[in-house]
């Protein structure tokens, strides 16, 4: 139907102003019955409600009698009207969350492309894998085979693979699986070089050393002095097991079988190091233009540090105490020395003074013991407790010497304490005379005469502690003590010293004559007027000749008297001749 024109819209605009909606305006049937209503006649149009009217009750009995006959449809299609309501829901919910599905599915699609891509790459490249399969297998097991030569010990065999793994490295470089090839044959490399430096670490001999020597040398991992530098610490790491094996419990057991192991074993690490490299041939420049390396400091640096790790075992063992024998192991050191000087490495100058200062520090604890022996014994010494030869009846007869020999006096037997002092101080001689450096001469005599000291002071002490009670009999008695000790002890020490320490060497030693010795005062000797001093109030004015057995024995006791026992490890009482002399035998110094 046409449209209403625009002088009847006009018309119908000023008649029926805003009696219909505006959306009526667009309906085609509105504008079509307005059309057919305007070409009604006036009795027409009269009649037209009417007509309306009765047309609308009809439409409603119609309506009214669909209704009735089909309300059960109506029912259906309200609930078939419902679900499909909820239907739309559900798909529309459902469509939304596809859609929000969309981008990563097209990304799952893009990527199952991308992988169907590679996997067809894949398959092809398998496929020429497959048609490859005997060489790559061959190459593949490279690794395995290194791994088992290195094992069993086929070194020739694995050099002939790390080389072959290289020239592949060399060529494709690029290929992963070539890069994990050789990275395997390097780990395989490794172990064989640990294989080939334990072997140095263990009792190899020179045929074993070289054969190792020159697989390390066909690897090309060490520059020649690395080489000769690793050579020297694996024999040392081997070395110094075998003395780390050594009991340490007892210091000479310890240090000489350190000094067998190194005499040997060492020299036989020289021997193999001299016989495998050569000092003589000038090792190549390094490449970046450095200074060349002087290989001969190389051996000789690691020499000079094992003998000073000997020198500080030695010095350790020596300080923890190896009783009286230094000179066994003085000898042994000196032939150790001795043997090394074939290879250029004497070291028996340095054994001198480390056996000196043993030797003196030992002597002087042994006379420091004999003073604080002393200095208990005359705490509990008393005058009333006498001497068992002064109720004898025959004088002391000194046992037969031999010739040479040096006595000591058999009168200090009457007096404990300087007694058992002397033997104390003798067994430190006898001590001293199996090692006895003159150059201990000035240090010798020094501690002694520092211990004479202090015994001194002890007589005096002595004395004043007990003066006030001393009777006329105990007052002659310590007379005669004091006279001991200054006329028989202190010469006959000083005659000990100079049976250790000649006169006549310690001249020679200084490039003086015998005569001149006196210049550098009481060398090798005590001063006995030094140590006599704190008792010059106590020594009596006697004649020169004296014979204190005699007056001893003129003396007479009362019931108090009591035996002298012998100091059980004394070297002159009277009751052990025998010990006593082998004490003179041990003092005499031919």
């Amino acid at each position: 139907m046409a449209a209403i024109d625009v002088e009847d819209e006009s018309i119908l605009a000023s008649i029926f102003k805003d009696i219909f909606p505006d959306s009526w305006r667009n309906n085609p049937d509105f504008s079509f019955y307005l059309s057919e209503l305007s070409s009604f006649g006036v009795e027409k149009l009269s009649r037209e409600p009417e007509r309306l009217a009765e047309e609308r009750a009809q439409i409603l009995q119609q309506t009214r009698e669909l209704a009735f006959s089909n309300y059960q449809t109506f029912i259906r299609t309200a609930e078939c009207t419902e679900h499909i309501y909820r239907d739309f829901g559900r798909v529309e919910s459902s469509v939304s969350l596809l859609l929000d599905k969309l981008p990563g599915f097209r990304e799952r699609c893009r990527g199952f492309m991308e992988e169907a891509e590679q996997i067809g790459a894949s398959r092809r490249m398998n496929s020429l894998t497959l048609n490859r399969h005997t060489e790559i297998l061959e190459i593949l097991e490279i690794p395995q085979l290194m791994d088992t030569c290195v094992r069993n010990g086929y070194y020739e065999e694995a050099l002939e693979l790390a080389g072959y793994a290289k020239r592949l490295e060399k060529k494709h470089s690029s290929l992963p699986v070539i890069q994990a090839i050789v990275g395997e044959v390097r780990q395989s490399a490794q172990l064989m070089l640990n294989q080939l430096l334990q072997q140095l670490r263990s009792n190899s001999q020179l045929p074993a050393c070289l054969r190792v020597i020159g697989y390390l040398r066909r690897m090309d991992v060490f520059t020649e002095a690395e080489l000769r530098v690793k050579f020297l610490q694996a024999r040392g790491s081997w070395l110094q097991s075998i003395l780390a094996a050594i009991p340490e419990d007892d210091p000479y057991f310890h240090i000489t079988k350190t000094i067998e192991a190194c005499r040997v074993h060492l020299f036989d690490i020289i021997t193999q190091y001299r016989a495998i490299f050569s000092d003589e041939d000038p090792l190549p420049p390094p490449a970046d233009g450095q200074a060349p390396l002087n290989e001969a400091a190389i051996f000789h640096g690691w020499v000079v540090q094992k003998v000073a790790e000997f020198l500080q075992t030695l010095e350790r063992d020596l300080q923890r105490g190896v009783g009286g024998r230094l000179d066994s192991l003085l000898g042994q050191c000196m032939y150790f020395g001795l043997s090394f000087s074939r290879v250029g490495a004497d070291f028996r100058g340095q054994l001198a003074p480390m056996f000196q200062q043993v030797a003196g520090e030992t002597f002087g604890r042994a006379v420091q013991e004999a003073v604080g022996k002393f200095q208990e014994d005359m705490n509990h010494y008393t005058l009333i407790s006498l001497p068992s030869v002064l109720g004898g009846t025959g004088p002391h007869v000194a046992p037969a010497s031999q010739p040479g020999a040096l006595q000591p006096p058999v009168v200090l037997l009457d007096f404990q304490p300087l007694a058992c002092f002397l033997n104390n101080v003798l067994t430190a001689f006898n001590d001293l005379r199996l090692c006895c450096p003159v150059g201990l001469a000035h240090d010798v005599a020094s501690c002694l005469q520092d211990a004479l000291n202090t015994v001194s002071r002890q007589i005096v002490a002595f004395h004043r502690a007990e003066e006030s009670a001393f009777s006329s009999r105990e007052k002659q008695l310590f007379d005669l003590f004091c006279c001991s000790y200054a006329e028989q002890l202190l010469p006959f020490l000083n005659r000990c010293l100079k049976l250790l320490f000649p006169p006549e060497q310690l001249a020679l030693v200084l490039g003086v004559s015998a005569t001149q010795l006196h210049r550098f005062g009481s060398l090798g000797s005590i001063n006995l007027a030094a140590v006599l001093l704190p008792l010059d109030f106590l020594l009596p004015q006697r004649k020169p000749e004296i014979h204190i057995p005699s007056q001893l024995r003129s003396l007479s006791f009362e019931d108090q008297i009591q035996d002298l026992t012998p100091d059980p490890g004394s070297k002159a009482t009277s009751g052990e001749p025998e010990e006593e002399t082998r004490a003179d035998e041990d003092l005499s110094l031919k």
